[in-house]
């Protein structure tokens, strides 16, 4: 990876906190390492192996050393001094409120020391001095994580690696039924240039609410009238007490057809078959009150011997976070909540996550103090600028910009494209707000104001009258599963009223509704099957005729159209541009979306990569695969057919320019940290295979820069100034940081390109992972910066660049084409496949996957591939 070329200098100079606290660390200390080894290892899984640790830790074996160790729970322990060698311990497996159990299991553990890590070496790394870039830090690093989250791990429930919730205080919101969201906080150490730093910061995740499960499965049927449904009952876990104490359970699948009255088993104590229910009776006595009402569920994990409970035996452990995906209600729930300004934020951190974290002097635990640590309790404050914004370029009319936006009122677009001819299909489902048909003089008023709209905008041949559909009246959703039949409707009413060899430029879809099944299923039959470009409108927006809201509308729709039309909706000035055109410049777009918790098993991921065709960078034409999701479990964030899709993007450039670009500029989305090596394992080699095949005869060689687009990080900003202050609190539009919280050797920068409108804004992490074009941070920070104001979808700058955005939407509109299998597993309502074997699963995912690409077929219509289908 390159060197940092320098430090930015354009922009007005500003201060800014940021949620990062220095760590004091030892100078010359030396932690100890182990290795934790837990047998019989086929027993010590689960939520065993972390009981097991705190048995261990009650033993006099180990508690002479409790308060100078940090542990993980399962594989790691580290310690202020050195252990005894050989240190093993034998516990009996006893659950927290078990007196005794006479045929407890047995673990032996054993420690068995790993290296020394020295602080010294740490510390030079942080000094910066080029002789220890090759340091691996990671050891030290997540060594001094263990001992910073040994009290937080303790008091509350952990989430992943790094994030904290504290029940008995956290504040809760209520997202749906069965599902609330905590809050909590973020911890994470992190070595800067000469200091070590913990990053701290709140965050929001969506839990299942504990209780009885009878009760949960009562209020899912009460409101559904269904059972409960897949996404949420599958790997759930329940404690029951029957036993005199509590034990844990997974449930492998809930029996639908299968009660407490109607399930029977053989039982050898008893000598005779029984029913759960007159087990329970009998063993425990325990009378069932939904003993023939609700379905009994599996806690077994052997297909061939199944062990039925009772739901109302069952209590939902706290402290699980929701697996599911969440919808689009529990989304908007969830964002109301966690939607808090920045002021809010900080004092949580500085207040009360200090003392959750067990981080405050006063409080700290005795774990940090045997290891020397200590964390300051001020957020750390480092030097950041703020970028002018470029001016924005029309063909007419200079709207100004404000606040990383501008208003087009009055506005022609830069370059219109042509409306050769166009179609409306109106898709009825019997709500009020939709027009009655074809001839509706509401209808004609409707689109005649549209219509004016994109004439006024500059698009050409926008007087025309659109081709109107007759109304497609679909089969109700109850009376038709994923709308496969409402959907076969839509196709033949193109079919009937489209002409093959005569295709609209466009079709406008009007939608009285929101259906997960329609739009998407409207995507995939126009962009693959028929190669038509779809626009949709929603008529409960597009028809509020209050106030400028339906221009206001109808304006975002134009920007659509003009650039599914090849059109230019605005341009940056020529100085803005120079660090672009300054050379013929190719800017790609990469991305990976993966299935979700709501996919089936053996759902494939799709890679998208987008790329400039034109010296105006607003063209961004799309290349679309799918790859298996474990196509290569080391790297499978990475895209496998790269070669081909830069091959593809390449070609179009060579096609539309009469040669191939001298500069290829990569922003990549949707890489973390931990995978920056691998993109320059997996990635770099496949774009530069690209460039060999595209020309074999004479030797290609642009020069190539890939910088890496991180969203998902923790680092947020308070300014300091109230000059440098947006309305709500956040910092203003062209805020970048290279100082103080960066990496500190490679070339990496935090932006903030966009206006924050609500909640806590948080900037882009731009780290430049290749560099043969040698840009200055300057002239690539600025350049980034003004490069988000070309977005083609709006008129403000966006948070993320356009050519890593554009991958994005493309990706998830390569979700829509296999919409059933990708997004729609939670609308089964039972848990399916609990007690089948592995065989069983790998076959179905072959299937599944088998499935995917035959519902693909192949991809992108040839009539919209070169364009901007996805926008």
């Amino acid at each position: 990876m390159p060197l940092r070329p320098g430090l930015g200098t354009l922009g007005r100079s500003t201060k800014l906190r940021t949620n990062y606290f220095a760590v004091r660390l030892p100078k010359q200390a030396t932690i100890y390492e182990y290795a934790i080894d837990i047998s019989p290892q086929a027993q010590a899984k689960g939520d065993r192996r972390p009981r097991i640790l705190e048995l261990v830790e009650q033993s006099p074996a180990l508690s002479p050393f409790v308060q100078h160790v940090a542990h993980d729970r399962s594989q790691r322990l580290v310690s202020a001094q050195e252990l005894p060698q050989p240190l093993t311990v034998n516990v009996r497996y006893l659950e927290v409120d078990q007196r005794d159990d006479p045929n407890a299991l047995t673990f032996t553990v054993d420690f068995k020391f790993q290296r020394e890590l020295h602080t010294s070496e740490l510390h030079k790394y942080m000094d910066g001095s080029p002789e220890n870039r090759g340091f691996d830090s990671q050891p030290c690093l997540s060594a001094m994580n263990l001992i910073l989250q040994t009290f937080a791990s303790k008091r509350g429930f952990r989430v992943g690696g790094n994030k904290f919730f504290f029940p008995s205080s956290a504040e809760r919101a209520e997202l749906s039924l069965g599902v609330e969201a905590y809050r909590g906080f973020f911890m994470s150490v992190r070595p800067m240039y000469k200091q070590l730093m913990v990053n701290i910061n709140v965050c929001m995740t969506a839990f299942y609410t504990p209780g009885n499960l009878a009760q949960a499965m009562r209020a899912f049927r009460q409101q559904t009238g269904d059972g409960m449904p897949r996404g949420f009952a599958d790997r759930l876990k329940v404690s029951t007490k029957h036993l005199g104490y509590t034990k844990k359970h997974t449930i492998a699948r809930v029996m639908t057809s299968l009660t407490a009255r109607s399930a029977r088993f053989q039982c050898e104590e008893f000598g005779r078959e029984v029913t759960v229910e007159e087990f329970f009776k009998l063993k425990y006595k325990i009378n069932l009150r939904y003993a023939r009402d609700l379905p009994v569920v599996n806690v077994s994990t052997n297909p061939k011997r199944p062990v039925y409970l009772p739901a109302e035996v069952c209590e939902i452990v706290p402290g699980q976070a929701y697996r599911g995906k969440l919808d689009g209600d529990q989304t908007a729930k969830m964002i109301r909540y966690a939607c808090n300004p920045p002021d809010f934020n900080g004092n949580a951190i500085v207040h009360q996550g200090f003392d959750q974290l067990g981080l405050r002097p006063e409080a700290a635990s005795a774990t940090l103090s045997a290891f020397g640590l200590s964390v300051a309790p001020e957020m750390a404050v480092v030097p950041g600028r703020i970028l002018p914004a470029p001016t924005i370029a029309y063909k007419s009319g200079k709207p100004a910009i404000r606040n990383a936006g501008w208003n087009i009122v009055d506005v022609k677009l830069h370059t219109g494209g042509t409306i050769s001819n166009w179609a409306v299909l109106l898709v009825h489902e019997g709500r009020d707000i939709e027009f009655r048909g074809e001839t509706d003089p509401e209808l004609i008023a409707f689109l005649k104001t549209f219509l004016a709209k994109c004439a006024s905008s500059g698009i050409v041949g926008a007087n025309k009258p659109p081709k109107i559909i007759p109304p497609v009246n679909l089969p109700p959703a109850r009376d038709d599963p994923n709308r496969e039949r409402a959907l076969e409707a839509i196709r033949q009413a193109f079919r009937a009223n489209l002409k093959r060899d005569a295709k609209p430029s466009f079709v406008l879809v009007l939608l009285s509704g929101i259906d997960k099944y329609i739009y998407p299923g409207i995507k995939k039959l126009c962009d693959v099957d028929m190669g038509l470009h779809t626009v949709h409108m929603l008529l409960s927006k597009a028809r509020d005729t209050r106030g400028n809201r339906q221009d206001q509308y109808f304006s975002n729709v134009v920007l659509k159209v003009n650039a599914k039309l090849g059109g230019i909706n605005h341009l940056l000035d020529a100085t803005s541009m120079k660090w672009l055109v300054d050379k013929k410049t190719m800017v790609m777009g990469i991305d990976v979306t993966h299935p979700s918790p709501k996919s089936l098993p053996g759902s494939p991921s799709i890679a998208a990569v987008v790329a400039s065709v034109d010296d105006n960078f607003v063209q961004f034409p799309a290349s679309l695969t799918l790859q298996r999701p474990d196509w290569n479990k080391e790297s499978k964030e990475m895209v496998e057919k790269l070669t081909q899709m830069t091959i593809e993007r390449l070609q179009l450039y060579q096609e539309r320019n009469k040669r191939l670009p001298d500069r290829i500029f990569v922003y990549r989305d949707g890489v973390s940290e931990g995978q920056y090596e691998l993109v320059l394992r997996e990635e770099l080699p496949k774009i530069q295979a690209a460039f060999k095949q595209i020309s074999p005869r004479a030797p290609y060689k642009p020069t190539l820069t890939i910088a890496i687009c991180g969203k998902r990080h923790h680092a947020r900003f308070w300014p300091t100034a109230p000059a440098d202050m947006s309305r709500n609190g956040n910092t203003l539009p062209g805020t970048v940081v290279d100082k103080g919280i960066t990496r500190i050797h490679d070339f990496d920068f935090y932006l903030q390109a966009h206006d924050g409108l609500q909640g806590h804004v948080r900037p882009t992490h731009y780290t430049v992972v290749y560099d043969e074009n040698h840009y200055s941070a300057d002239v690539l920070q600025q350049g980034t910066h003004t490069a988000s104001y070309l977005y083609a979808r709006a008129t403000k700058a966006v948070s993320l660049v356009p050519a890593a955005y554009y991958a994005d939407i493309a990706c998830e509109r390569g979700r829509d084409y296999l919409n059933v299998l990708m997004n729609l597993v939670d609308d089964q309502s039972s848990v399916a496949g609990g007690s089948r074997t592995t065989a069983d699963r790998e076959a179905e995912k072959q299937r599944v996957y088998e499935d995917a690409v035959k519902r693909w077929g192949k991809g992108v219509h040839a009539d919209l591939k070169n364009s901007m289908f996805y926008i």
